[in-house]
């Protein structure tokens, strides 16, 4: 069997959740069928993996169009696949039309929906439109949908209701702990800036409505004095929300100290050791359809505190692996809590307490790191992978 991955991102062009997932589903699938990766971007000299860049043609076109453009050179070569796998919006509509013209089943994986990021419209103008529309048509003619949680699988249903449940499965996210471990780097803190004898609450993501940083920089000026506020992250998706974050941190830093905003790109590494020297990880996303970075941390046995929201409490066990924040939010699509002071107050409530027992935030980061490395590993995914390609392509046979 040969299944072709249509992917946006793919090593060494990795800003997202989908991009280490693709990463990591590519190399235990690997173990046992052929895989072709066609991915977006600069040529790559890895074996069995195809790079495609915008059509000069397109060069001064809308950012919508120039992806069908990369999407259309893709196509062609799918030729010859048995299956054809596409990830997030970018990739979907390469997936949609090589299942059209060569007669193969195509599976999406869902890593977001474009129903649920209407602030999108902001960074893509009438790009948002665009691929709104290349998702709902790819969604309703799939083979099968992928969804990363039972709260993602929720989500696309109710999104998009037109499509037969039983096409949407769920195989989870994974994380690969032998990658992602423990590792302590006391001369790599101290250049960040960072104590490793005083408390740290840390926040890994890009600057995005979803992740909710914005909540999180609130209420880190609430949290205990010594308690120092690690922030690694940086791709903002607006000049707007881009200002709103560095307006938060510069009145944080005003008022505390502790406050260390990494904007650079770090290794995997650098992550670790940042991770596993946290007291805790906040996830304070308002929409996050499972959160690759929970994992990530726990895997680095941080505790986690996250927002009870998406797929996130089928990660982070309340009271075991960390603790979850209870959110209410508005059905308007944007995930934002009816009452953000609440919320607000809620998530300080939260972090005060793990923050204040180091020995109880221990607890939940040895436990969080067995969850990750029983529960979610690579090579159980690429097998429930393997076999629903296995079962769509006896179908359309």
């Amino acid at each position: 069997m040969r299944v072709d991955i249509v992917t946006k991102e793919y090593p060494p062009e990795i800003y997202g959740g989908a991009g280490v997932h693709v990463t990591e589903l590519v190399k235990a699938l690997r173990e046992s069928i052929e895989v072709q990766v066609r991915a977006f971007g600069q040529g790559r000299d890895e074996a069995d993996t195809t790079s495609y860049g915008v059509p000069a043609e397109l060069s001064s076109a809308n950012a919508a169009v120039q992806t069908l453009g990369v999407d259309l050179e893709i196509v062609g070569d799918v030729a010859g696949a048995d299956v054809v796998h596409s990830h997030t919006w970018y990739a979907n509509f390469a997936g949609h039309v090589a299942s059209l013209l060569h007669g193969i089943p195509h599976v999406v994986t869902a890593h977001s929906l474009e129903p649920l990021r209407p602030w999108k419209a902001e960074q893509l103008g009438g790009g948002y439109a665009v691929s709104s529309y290349i998702e709902k048509t790819a969604y309703e003619n799939a083979a099968a949908v992928i969804a990363v949680s039972d709260g993602m699988r929720r989500d696309i249903l109710r999104s998009y209701p037109g499509l037969d449940p039983d096409k949407v499965r769920v195989i989870y996210n994974g994380i690969d702990v032998d990658a992602w471990h423990p590792r302590t780097d006391h001369a790599l803190l101290e250049r960040f800036g960072i104590d490793p004898n005083k408390p740290s609450v840390v926040f890994v993501g890009r600057i995005t409505r979803q992740k909710g940083l914005p909540y999180f920089l609130r209420a880190a000026a609430h949290l205990p004095r010594d308690v120092q506020v690690i922030l690694c992250a940086g791709a903002p998706d607006t000049p707007q929300i881009m200002a709103e974050v560095e307006g938060l941190v510069r009145d944080l830093q005003a008022t505390r100290d502790g406050v260390v905003w990494i904007d650079e790109f770090l290794q995997r590494d650098e992550l670790c050791a940042i991770l596993t020297s946290a007291t805790t990880f906040v996830c304070p996303s308002v929409y996050e359809p499972l959160g690759i970075v929970n994992l990530e941390a726990m895997a680095c046995g941080a505790a986690v505190v996250g927002t009870a929201t998406g797929g996130i409490p089928e990660v982070v066990v309340d009271g075991v692996t960390g603790r979850l924040v209870p959110i209410e939010q508005v059905q308007d699509g944007t995930g934002s809590p009816i009452d953000p002071d609440k919320f607000v107050a809620d998530l300080v409530a939260v972090l005060t307490e793990v923050v204040s027992d180091p020995e109880r935030a221990r607890e939940y980061g040895a436990a969080g790191r067995e969850r990750a490395a029983t529960e979610f590993s690579w090579a159980a995914i690429a097998d429930a992978t393997a076999a629903l390609y296995r079962e769509v392509a006896s179908h359309e046979a």
